[in-house]
């Protein structure tokens, strides 16, 4: 008998810089409304996972990290919340779907997505104004409040707010990360208790086998190196980096020695399973470039510049959880973050990506020694590019 394809109900939705296909989980098949092997099988064959031709032809990813994702969505079963959101980073040329953290851009569509098929209760909806979306980030159990602008009732997508390596204006979804620092996935805020370490590498990865560090959790853990010191200016655009198999490899290495001495992995070999965290970026001070809009960023109109890796390459922009992670660290005196940013205590920061910039904001406090952040906020957007189905095969699963 011939084998035929099976559809679920989907959503292809843009958050922020990135996009993903988007479930209900109540419409996924039943073995895949779990964790496991089905449910990996199933989001694999979605997004067209893994191809070795590294397009995503016979699948619905983009072949990058920002558009190899998955989320999967239901009525939150946290008391004080609507919507559980679960994220899933695809590989590309892997048959591998790293769970380990969270999508910042694309939480920005999480709320829309939520109001719009019925997860959020209809009386939490006003008729025009904006709806206050509780999300419980299941992936890092956080709580993220989105700001969604409705009218009549529906989600409004269509704005004129700008947002830097997206091509069209759209509505402004405010975002606020809620408590971002993780506790439990690498423990405290900085997990080795200094605002600044020094990693000890090989010296193929850095002359002189000493690097300076700021390791942080929060939003998701990163690790933030002086452009200086590995050889960068921070004005370096994706085909500087993403063109350089050499340095992929070299910054491969550092995220992983980076991630051992966060307590996130045990031997530099785990690295290669848990490739969404942490992340790595390199930052310095403000100087103006040619970013890849080819727009010019004034060195006067921002504070620092930021380039950060996603899945083993350069963002063209920038992760928004990596952006609650500049935010938290630029508003600490003392990390190398803050004194790109030119040091001293702040409460926002615009930072230099590679398709422009962006401000985020932070509001952190010393308690007794001790950095607390209470939430981190930016503006993103979000839009709807398809709703229906989506197919693949039956036989989705390897026998």
């Amino acid at each position: 008998m011939a084998k035929m394809q099976i559809k679920i109900p989907a959503t292809y939705m843009r958050g922020g810089t990135s996009k993903g296909v988007f479930f209900r989980l109540q419409d996924l098949p039943a073995d895949a409304q779990q964790p496991g092997a089905a449910r990996d099988a199933l989001l694999l064959r979605v997004i067209g996972s893994p191809d070795p031709y590294g397009k995503h032809t016979d699948g619905m990813g983009g072949a990058t990290s920002s558009t190899s994702k998955t989320v999967i969505l239901s009525r939150s079963e946290q008391p004080g919340h609507d919507v559980d959101y679960l994220f899933g980073q695809v590989a590309i040329d892997k048959p591998f779907i790293d769970w380990s953290g969270n999508c910042g851009n694309l939480t920005a569509a999480v709320g829309a997505f939520a109001i719009s098929n019925g997860l959020v209760s209809a009386e939490r909806i006003p008729d025009e104004g904006i709806c206050t979306v509780r999300i419980w980030q299941a992936n890092i159990h956080k709580t993220i409040i989105a700001h969604v602008p409705v009218s009549r009732g529906q989600v409004v997508e269509c704005g004129d707010f700008e947002l830097d390596g997206v091509t069209f204006p759209a509505a402004e979804v405010q975002i606020e990360f809620i408590n971002p620092a993780e506790e439990g996935d690498g423990g405290a805020m900085f997990p080795t208790g200094n605002l600044v370490d020094e990693l000890t590498l090989p010296e193929t990865v850095v002359a002189g086998g000493k690097l300076k560090a700021t390791l942080i959790n929060a939003g998701i853990p990163t690790i933030f190196v002086n452009a200086a010191d590995i050889g960068y200016t921070g004005t370096e655009l994706q085909e500087a980096i993403n063109g350089d198999t050499a340095a992929l490899q070299r910054f491969e290495l550092l995220r992983a020695y980076g991630a051992m001495q966060m307590g996130l992995i045990d031997s530099l070999e785990q690295a290669k399973t848990r490739q969404h965290t942490p992340k790595i970026a390199f930052v310095a001070p403000a100087a103006s470039y040619t970013a890849s809009s080819g727009k010019t960023v004034n060195a006067d109109d921002i504070n620092l510049l930021v380039r950060a890796l996603s899945m083993g390459k350069l963002h063209h922009a920038m992760m928004g959880t990596a952006a609650v992670a500049i935010a938290t660290a630029a508003c600490i005196p003392g990390t190398l973050v803050n004194q790109a940013a030119g040091g001293g205590e702040r409460s926002q920061v615009r930072f230099g990506h590679p398709s422009g910039t962006l401000k985020v904001g932070a509001k952190a406090q010393n308690h007794q020694g001790v950095w607390q952040v209470e939430k981190v906020i930016m503006s993103r957007s979000a839009r709807v590019l398809m709703e229906g189905a989506v197919c693949v095969p039956q036989d989705y699963q390897p026998s």
